[in-house]
C-alpha cells in the first residue's frame, strides 16, 4: 500500500540505534519540552548508583528504588555487562542522583509530573542528576534516562551518547490514558500488570479499566457476592485482593487506575447472580430502572470501590441505553406512568441518581458523551464528559462548563484497525477550543483498547506503537508536536523496536494495526 511505501522511505533514512541516531535527531519519545545535548560519549557503570543526597523525599514505600531497578533493567535489556573500561578513553557514568523536593507520595490526579534531567560531561565522580517536584515526576526521568542509554556490542557495555545533556520536561495534559475491556475477554492478572509496565515507557498515567459489561462481570463485590456468577467461568475472575494488588502496582509506577461499570445499558450480567435486577426473564437490558434494590446494587459497588479504587474519578458509563425493556415490560411500563416519566425521562433519573450515589462515596464522575448530549445542563458540575462518538463534542462539553476526556472514535478506538497511527499522531484534543480557560477545561485524553477481538494473546501488539503516538500528543507541548506525522516515523519506530526489545510485542508502524511484518528486515525498518 502506499502509505507503507512511505513509511519505507522515512525509515530508510532512519537505520542506526541510538537516542541520536539521525543528524540532528533526538530519539526520545515522547519528545520533551526542553533538549541540549553535547558531543561527549559516556560509559555507564555496570554498578550504577542510585544517591537521594539532598532529597527531602524518604521513599519508605521503595516507589524510588524499585523505579531505578527497573530502569536498569530495561537499559541492561538481560545482557551480560562484561567489557573492560580501562583504555577506553570515555568518562564513566558512576550514577544517578535524584532530589525530590515533596515528601508526599499520594498519587492525586494533577499532581506535578515534572522534571529535571541533567547528564553532565565532567565530574569525579560522575553522577546524572535528576530534580523533581514529586516521586512521579523523577520516575518519568528515570524513563528519559533509560533512553538515552544503549549497549555497545563491541565493548560490551553501556554507553550514553551527546553529553552533556539537560532535559526540562513536564506533561501537556493531566490525564493520559489508554482503557483495557476485561468482560469481552479475561485478562490475567500478569498480562493487565505487563500494560501497565508498558504505559510507563510512553508517559501515560491512567489505566481506564473496564471491568464489567453485559458479557461477564469478573470481578468479586463483597457487598454483593453473588454478582462475579456472572463471569465467563470460575477461573476468569479477579478477587478483591487481586484489584487491589493491580490498583497499588499502578501506583507505585505513577499510573492511576480508573474504574467502571457502564450503567444502565451494559449490564446483562448483573442478573446472572441477582436475576431482579433484569427488567423480565426475556428483556435483560438495561437495568431495571423501577426496582430500589438495582441502586442499592449500585450502592453496594461502589462502596467496595472506594476500598479499591482510589483514583479521584469513577466511570459510570451512561452509553448506548436501549430502553425498550422499560416499556415492553408491564411493571415498569406503570412505573414510568405513575411517576410522569417517558423513557428518556427514566434514562436521565437513572444516570442522575447514580452520579448521588458515586458522589456520596467521594468520587467526581465520568460519564460516556450520550449523557451529555441527550440532558448536559441536568448533569450534575462533578461530570467529566467522556467524548467517543466524534469529534465536535469537547468544544461542547467546555462551552457549557464541563470538563472533558477526548476519545473519538474515528481516531483513537485501538480496536479499529484501520485506524493509523497517523491519524493517532494528529488528533488534537484542543480542536476549535481556543479560550484558555476553556482550554483546562479539557483533561486529557485516552485510547481505548475495546476487548471484542482482543485477549491475552494479541493485546500489547493492538495497543503498541499506536498508542505511543498518541501518548506524544498528550504529553509534549503543541509547538514541538510534528506537523506531519511522517516526520516522527523514524523516532517512532525506533521507540517501538524499543518496546520490542523490552519485551512489549509492539506491531509494526507498516500498516493497519496488529499487522505482521510483510517481509525480513531490521525492526528499524517496519
Amino acid at each position: 500500500m502506499a502509505s507503507a511505501a512511505r513509511l519505507l522511505l522515512a525509515l530508510l533514512a532512519a537505520a542506526a540505534v541510538g537516542p541520536c541516531a539521525g543528524a540532528g535527531r533526538v530519539d526520545l519519545w515522547p519528545m520533551p519540552a526542553s533538549v541540549a545535548r553535547g558531543a561527549q560519549t559516556l560509559l555507564v557503570s555496570r554498578d550504577l548508583k542510585l544517591s537521594t543526597a539532598g532529597s527531602n523525599y524518604s521513599d519508605g514505600r521503595g516507589i524510588l528504588r524499585e523505579a531505578f531497578q527497573r530502569m536498569v533493567a530495561v537499559v541492561e535489556l538481560d545482557h551480560a555487562i562484561n567489557g573492560s573500561y580501562d583504555g577506553r578513553g570515555s568518562p564513566v557514568l558512576a550514577g544517578v542522583r535524584v532530589v525530590v523536593r515533596s515528601p508526599n507520595d499520594e498519587l492525586n490526579f494533577g499532581v506535578d509530573e515534572s522534571y529535571m534531567l541533567s547528564v553532565p560531561a565532567t565530574g569525579n565522580p560522575l553522577y546524572a542528576q535528576i530534580e523533581a517536584q514529586t516521586v512521579f515526576g523523577a520516575l518519568h526521568a528515570l524513563e528519559t534516562f533509560s533512553q538515552l542509554c544503549n549497549f555497545d556490542f563491541n565493548a560490551r557495555l553501556i554507553e550514553l551518547h551527546s553529553a552533556p545533556w539537560t532535559i526540562m520536561d513536564m506533561p501537556r495534559f493531566h490525564y493520559r490514558g489508554l482503557l483495557i475491556d476485561t468482560s469481552r475477554h479475561y485478562l490475567p492478572v500478569p498480562v493487565i500488570k505487563s500494560v501497565i509496565d508498558s504505559l510507563t515507557f510512553s508517559k501515560l498515567n491512567v489505566l481506564h479499566w473496564h471491568i464489567v459489561d453485559e458479557q461477564s462481570f469478573p470481578l468479586q463485590i463483597p457487598s454483593y457476592p453473588k454478582l462475579w456468577n456472572g463471569a465467563y467461568s470460575y477461573s476468569e475472575r479477579y478477587t478483591f485482593d487481586d484489584a487491589i494488588d493491580i490498583v497499588q502496582y499502578a501506583e507505585k509506577r505513577g499510573v492511576n487506575v480508573l474504574a467502571e461499570i457502564d450503567v444502565p445499558g451494559h449490564a446483562l450480567s448483573w442478573g446472572v447472580g441477582y436475576p431482579s435486577l433484569w427488567p423480565s426473564a426475556i428483556c435483560k437490558e438495561p437495568l431495571d430502572v423501577s426496582n430500589d434494590f438495582t441502586f442499592q446494587v449500585i450502592n453496594g459497588i461502589l462502596s467496595d470501590f472506594s476500598k479499591i479504587f482510589k483514583f479521584k474519578f469513577v466511570h459510570l458509563g451512561g452509553d448506548e441505553v436501549n430502553t425498550s425493556c422499560w416499556t415492553t415490560t408491564p411493571r415498569i411500563k406503570s412505573w414510568l406512568i405513575q411517576h410522569g416519566m417517558n423513557e428518556s425521562d427514566a434514562y436521565r433519573y437513572f444516570v442522575l441518581r447514580t452520579q448521588k450515589i458515586a458522589i456520596s462515596h467521594g468520587y467526581d464522575i465520568i460519564n460516556w458523551e450520550e449523557t451529555f448530549n441527550n440532558f448536559g445542563d441536568k448533569l450534575d458540575r462533578k461530570t467529566v464528559v467522556h467524548n467517543w462518538l466524534g469529534s465536535g463534542v469537547a468544544e461542547k462539553v467546555v462551552t457549557a462548563g464541563l470538563r472533558c476526556i477526548v476519545s473519538n472514535q474515528d481516531k483513537w478506538y485501538l480496536d479499529h484497525l484501520d485506524a493509523t497511527w497517523e491519524g493517532f499522531y494528529m488528533n488534537e484534543p484542543l480542536t476549535n477550543i481556543h479560550n484558555p480557560e476553556q482550554q483546562r477545561l479539557v483533561l486529557g485524553g485516552e485510547v481505548c483498547m475495546w476487548g471484542e477481538h482482543i485477549d491475552a494473546s494479541d493485546i500489547q501488539q493492538t495497543i503498541w506503537p499506536r498508542a505511543a503516538a498518541a501518548a506524544e500528543r498528550l504529553w509534549t507541548p503543541i509547538e514541538k508536536l510534528a506537523k506531519d506525522a511522517g516526520s516522527v516515523a523514524a523516532r517512532l519506530a525506533r521507540f517501538r523496536c524499543l518496546l520490542n526489545q523490552r519485551g512489549v510485542a509492539a506491531a509494526p508502524l507498516a500498516g493497519y494495526g496488529r499487522s505482521a511484518p510483510s517481509e525480513p528486515g531490521s525492526c528499524l525498518r517496519q
